[in-house]
């Protein structure tokens, strides 16, 4: 299923699908929830089923052979319910980065175990504001020891990395790392190799799985080391930025689903609560407030857009470059991640005494939109990007 070969309506179309059966999906798999469940939780044979684990896995790994707009969608909508599940972690981030790797017997059995749901791995990547150097983890040669062979290439890796989404669940963690050229590099190793620790990392959203990962000196061999494509170190530091664009970008796609939730959500409740004989939405207030929400829904829609669009094109030699996928990966996120936190407040506003009980479910969607405002770059982090970007032209 490549885009290349689609018309702009067609594509159109697929992603339409995309979205009613991903919608239609989650509706009903929020439906099965217990009554003391306050978030849905998407189990992982959920995902195995309907295949969004190889929607960017190729085809020859047993994948879709779609690119990240696809993806968008299905985050969108994750975050439209506010689901609970392991995609980011695993399809996004994990996936994202094997796609970017040189191809290599064990890259490739991995992807294929992905797609068929026997493997979830999870990318060790700096979460925070930082704007200096992409990777967490640094490799280096082993110290020789008696009894080495010669030319035996043992190499160790060391660092940590905090926030990591979906790591505690995962079978094989990736960790980004620089080499002793300073190149980025994947790192495979598994939780239960010596040195390395997996914890979770409680957050205020509790639909949000995060993990602590942290390596000290775990020894691997070089054919867990795995480098991205092109032999120019500078390819392969846009390739490490890629992914923290990817990561970024995949956040805004779910705080425009929730911000997008919260005001039907809203409208609903003020169309049915009554106050003074008539509904709360004919009062102005409600309507001037229900209005400022759409706005920042509509414009960071567009933001969206154009960011997803990027990213999706940046396989193509006549596509946009990094810098410009950064640009408006920085608008979408910068934007969305404020305008998410708004509107849910809002919305928990305009539910009145309802929209702050624990039954309300208003909170869920907050606390939701309050993590995704700082996962991978809050929007002050992306303005100063911004900035920085446009005053050295």
């Amino acid at each position: 299923m490549s885009d290349v070969a689609m018309s702009e309506s067609e594509l159109a179309e697929l992603h339409r699908e995309l979205r009613v059966v991903a919608r239609d999906l989650l509706r009903r798999n929020a439906a099965k929830a217990g009554p003391d469940q306050t978030y849905p939780t998407v189990d992982w044979s959920l995902l195995v089923d309907t295949g969004w684990l190889g929607l960017e896995i190729p085809e020859e790994f047993d994948g879709a052979g779609a690119t990240f707009a696809e993806v968008a969608v299905v985050l969108h909508e994750l975050g439209r319910a506010a689901a609970s599940t392991p995609y980011l972690g695993t399809a996004v981030l994990g996936v994202g980065a094997l796609g970017l790797l040189e191809a290599g017997a064990a890259r490739d059995e991995l992807l294929r175990a992905v797609a068929a749901g026997e493997q979830r791995p999870a990318l060790a990547l700096p979460t925070g504001d930082s704007d200096g150097d992409v990777t967490a983890f640094r490799l280096a040669a082993a110290p020789v020891s008696e009894g080495d062979q010669p030319g035996a290439g043992r190499m160790v890796v060391s660092g940590s990395a905090d926030f990591v989404p979906d790591a505690a669940g995962a079978d094989r963690i990736l960790l980004l790392a620089a080499d002793e050229s300073g190149t980025p590099v994947v790192v495979a190793v598994r939780p239960t190799d010596p040195g390395v620790t997996v914890s979770d990392r409680p957050v205020l959203d509790e639909t949000r799985h995060l993990g602590t990962v942290v390596v000290e000196g775990t020894e691997v061999d070089p054919g867990a080391v795995w480098r991205f494509r092109g032999t120019d170190p500078a390819a392969s530091a846009a390739s490490a930025r890629r992914l923290l664009d990817r990561a970024a970008l995949a956040v805004a796609c779910d705080s425009l689903g929730l911000a997008e939730a919260m005001l039907e959500a809203t409208v609903e409740y003020a169309g049915t609560r009554r106050q003074f004989g008539r509904p709360i939405g004919s009062f102005q207030a409600v309507k001037h407030a229900c209005a400022d929400m759409h706005v920042k829904i509509t414009v960071g829609r567009e933001l969206l857009a154009a960011a997803v669009r990027a990213l999706a094109a940046a396989e193509d030699p006549a596509g946009p470059h990094d810098q410009e996928i950064s640009v408006a990966v920085s608008r979408a996120k910068s934007y969305l991640g404020a305008a998410a936190v708004d509107i849910a407040g809002a919305a928990m506003q305009l539910h009145g005494g309802i929209g702050y009980t624990w039954e309300g479910g208003v909170h869920v969607y907050l606390k939701r939109a309050l993590l995704g405002r700082s996962l991978f770059g809050a929007p002050a982090a992306h303005r100063a990007r911004l900035a920085a970007r446009f005053t050295a032209l």
